[in-house]
C-alpha cells in the first residue's frame, strides 16, 4: 500500500478492531483504572483474535504485518476510548527488536507470547540522570566470564508489574575503542537484584509507571539480543515503531475525545439551535478534524517507510508524525473539554481525565523540543543547538 491510502484487508482491520472497541469502551477502561487493575479482558482477546500480534512473522504466532497494522490496532481501540498502552512497549519496541535482532532461542521463547497476549514485556531505557540523552546512560552491562553483570536504574518505565521482563538498555565497553555503546538485554522480573518501586503518578492509567534498580544484575550470555557490536542500529529499531504507535495513541484519543464533542454539539440546544450550528463551535471542532487527519497521514507514511525497510527515512517521519499527533491531540481534547462547558469536566461525559492523558504524546517518549531539535538539525542541517 501507498502511505496515503489504505487496503481492503486494513480497512476491515479497523472495522473489526473497532467492533471490538466499542464492546469494551470508555467505561471499561475508567472502571478498571478506578478498581486499580490491568485491562486483562481486553488485553486477552485482543491477543486472541491476532490484534496485538499483527506486527510479528507469521512463523512465531504473529499476522506477518508491520507496524502499520499494529498501528491502526491501537488508533481504533483509542477511537473507542480504550487503548492499550502496552501496545506502544510489549509488541511494538520489545516483539520488534526480537523479530529483527533476536536469536532463534529469543524468538521461539517471545514472539508467540508477545503476539497472542499470553506474555509481556517492558522497555527500559529512561535514566533519571539522562532523560532524552540516550548517550548519557549509564547503566552499564560487563562481562563476568560467560554471564553479564548489569548496574544501573531507569525511571518512568511502563508496565514493569505485569511484564514476565524487561528489555532494558545499557551500555558496555567497546574493546577496541574503550567508549561505551548501547546494549539490549532482556531481565526476567524475579532476577536477583531487579527492584521496582511505583511512582506516584496523577495521571490516570491503568499502566503503572516504576523507577527500577539493577543492582548486579547477573544474566546469562543469551539475555543479549542481537550483535554486541550493533549499538544504535537496534535500539532505534525499537524506538522509530515506539514513535508511531504513540502518534497512534494520540490520534485515538482525538478522535474519541472530538467525536464525543461532535456528539454533544449536535445535541445541546441554547438559544434555540444546536450549539454545533455556530461557527465559534463548529469551526474549531473541524480544525481539529483536520489536524489529527493531518497527524494521521504522516504517522501512515512513517509506518510504510519503517515497513519498508528504510530506517533512516522512517526516523525523520516517525519523529514528525509523534510531533504532529501530540499537538493535536493536545488540541482535540481541549477544545472538546471546552464545547462541553462544565460537563467536560464532569466524570459522566469521560474527558477531563484526558486532559492530563493527552499532555503525554507531547512529553514521551521523547519531548517534542527534542524533536525539534531533530528535525532542526538532521532536517534543515542547521547547527546543532547542544
Amino acid at each position: 500500500m501507498s502511505p496515503a491510502t489504505e487496503t481492503e484487508e486494513h480497512k476491515a482491520l479497523r472495522a473489526a478492531v473497532a467492533a471490538l472497541g466499542r464492546r469494551y469502551g470508555r467505561d471499561y477502561l475508567t472502571s478498571a483504572i478506578r478498581e486499580d487493575r490491568h485491562p486483562t479482558e481486553l488485553w486477552s482477546e485482543a491477543g486472541k483474535l491476532g490484534y496485538l500480534g499483527v506486527n510479528l512473522p507469521e512463523a512465531y504466532g504473529g499476522g506477518g504485518g508491520g507496524i502499520a497494522e499494529l498501528s491502526l490496532v491501537l488508533e481504533e481501540l483509542g477511537a473507542a476510548g480504550c487503548p492499550l498502552l502496552m501496545m506502544v512497549v510489549s509488541p511494538a519496541i520489545c516483539g520488534t527488536v526480537i523479530a529483527r535482532f533476536g536469536t532463534e532461542e529469543q524468538k521461539r521463547a517471545w514472539l508467540p507470547g508477545l503476539a497472542d497476549g499470553s506474555r509481556a514485556m517492558a522497555f527500559g531505557i529512561t535514566e533519571p540522570d539522562a532523560g532524552s540523552n540516550s548517550h548519557r546512560i549509564t547503566t552499564t552491562a560487563r562481562r563476568d566470564g560467560a554471564d553479564w553483570v548489569l548496574s544501573g536504574r531507569k525511571v518512568f518505565i511502563s508496565g514493569v508489574d505485569i511484564a514476565d521482563a524487561t528489555l532494558v538498555v545499557g551500555r558496555t565497553e567497546d574493546a577496541r575503542t574503550g567508549s561505551l555503546k548501547p546494549c539490549l538485554f532482556i531481565v526476567p522480573r524475579d532476577a536477583d537484584g531487579f527492584g521496582r518501586r511505583q511512582i506516584d503518578m496523577e495521571l490516570q492509567s491503568a499502566e503503572k509507571q516504576f523507577e527500577l534498580t539493577l543492582d548486579d544484575v547477573r544474566l546469562p550470555a543469551e539475555a543479549l539480543v542481537g550483535d554486541e557490536d550493533a549499538g544504535l542500529l537496534q535500539l532505534f529499531a525499537g524506538l522509530n515503531p515506539e514513535r508511531v504507535m504513540t502518534a497512534a495513541f494520540a490520534i485515538g484519543m482525538g478522535r474519541f475525545a472530538l467525536s464525543r464533542a461532535v456528539e454533544y454539539a449536535r445535541e445541546r440546544t441554547v438559544w434555540k439551535a444546536p450549539i454545533g450550528a455556530h461557527q465559534a463551535v463548529a469551526h474549531p471542532l473541524a480544525q481539529a478534524h483536520i489536524e489529527l487527519e493531518l497527524a494521521r497521514l504522516m504517522m501512515q507514511k512513517a509506518a510504510f517507510l519503517y515497513d519498508s525497510g528504510d530506517d533512516v527515512a522512517a526516523g525523520e517521519a516517525a519523529n514528525m508524525a509523534k510531533y504532529a499527533a501530540g499537538e493535536a491531540c493536545v488540541k482535540a481534547v481541549d477544545q472538546a473539554v471546552h464545547t462541553l462547558g462544565g460537563n467536560g469536566l464532569t466524570r459522566e461525559f469521560g474527558l477531563a481525565s484526558l486532559i492530563t492523558a493527552s499532555r503525554v504524546a507531547r512529553i514521551a517518549p521523547v519531548s517534542r523540543e527534542m524533536i525539534l531539535n531533530y528535525v532542526s538539525h538532521q532536517t534543515l542541517g542547521l547547527p546543532k543547538s547542544y
